[in-house]
C-alpha cells in the first residue's frame, strides 16, 4: 500500500459556497453538484472565478449528489430519491429523469462503464446510458470492508474515492477492490466550528498526473493538490480504519 499528503500548489475561490456533493473539471471548468433540500443546484464556473456563471436548481424534493460526464451530457445523481437527472453541459439544461437502485452519493466514469457509491463499502459498476447496475465492487482495506465510500473521480488506473467524514482519500483497484492508496488531504482541511457539515467532499482529477482540485461542503476555497509520497504507516489496525 501506498501513503500520500497532499501539497497544495494554488487556492481558488470556490464560487457559491455550495452544500458540495460532486466536482467534475475538464479543461479550467469546474461543474459542481451542490446539495440540501430546497437548496439543490448544478454549477459551471471556471477555475478562478468568484461567481457561478450558470446554475440550474433541483426540485425542492430532490437533494443533489455525484456528477459525471458521459459523452455530450452530465449525469446527476439524488440521494434517497433515486432519481438522475441528465444535463447539456453547456447550458444546464435538464435532459431527462432516469431511476436507479440504491441511495446516490458518488459517480465516475470507468471505460465504457459507470461506478458509483452509496456511503457503503460497495461500488456498482453501472450502464452508463440506463443506470441499470452490471456489478458489485466491494472495496477492502488489509481485509477489512471501508465504508463511507463518498464522492469518486478516476485517474492512473484507480477509483478515487473521498471517505465521508474524514480527509482521506482512497485509491482503489476497480478489479480487486483493494485499497492500493492512502492520502492523508488534512493539511487543507477547512476547520469551520459553527459548521459540523463541513466536511471534506468534492474531488477531481486534474489532466496533470497526481494533482487533484479537492474541496468541501460550505468550504471557502478550492484546493489544487498534488500528491507526494508520505513516510506515515498505519502499522494497527485501529489507526488504518479510525484514520484521524
Amino acid at each position: 500500500m501506498r501513503y500520500y499528503r497532499v501539497q497544495r500548489l494554488r487556492r481558488l475561490a470556490h464560487p457559491g459556497r455550495g452544500f458540495t456533493q460532486g466536482l467534475v473539471v475538464r479543461g479550467t471548468t469546474v461543474w459542481e453538484s451542490s446539495g440540501l433540500y430546497g437548496q439543490s443546484c448544478l454549477r459551471r464556473y471556471e477555475l478562478g472565478a468568484r461567481e457561478p456563471e450558470r446554475s440550474g436548481p433541483l426540485a425542492a424534493d430532490l437533494f443533489g449528489e455525484g456528477i459525471c460526464h458521459v459523452g455530450d451530457h452530465l449525469w446527476q445523481l439524488t440521494w434517497r430519491e433515486r432519481v438522475a437527472l441528465r444535463w447539456h453541459p453547456d447550458t444546464l439544461d435538464l435532459l431527462e429523469t432516469a431511476r436507479y437502485n440504491r441511495e446516490g452519493w458518488g459517480i465516475c466514469r470507468v471505460g465504457e462503464r459507470l461506478v458509483t457509491s452509496d456511503g457503503s463499502s460497495e461500488l456498482v459498476w453501472r450502464d452508463q446510458q440506463t443506470l441499470e447496475p452490471l456489478g458489485i465492487i466491494k472495496v477492502r482495506i488489509a481485509g477489512h470492508r471501508l465504508d463511507g465510500l463518498n464522492d469518486l473521480d478516476w485517474s492512473a488506473g484507480r477509483i478515487w474515492a473521498n471517505i465521508w467524514p474524514k480527509s482521506y482519500l482512497a485509491g482503489i483497484d476497480p478489479a480487486s477492490g483493494e485499497v492500493t492508496d492512502v492520502v492523508d488531504a488534512r493539511a487543507v482541511r477547512e476547520r469551520l466550528p459553527a459548521d459540523p457539515d463541513a466536511v471534506m467532499n468534492g474531488v477531481a482529477a486534474l489532466h496533470a498526473a497526481d494533482e487533484f482540485l479537492l474541496t468541501g461542503k460550505g468550504w471557502r476555497f478550492l484546493h489544487h493538490v498534488r500528491l507526494t509520497e508520505s513516510p506515515r504507516r498505519y502499522p494497527r489496525l485501529n489507526q488504518l480504519l479510525g484514520w484521524d
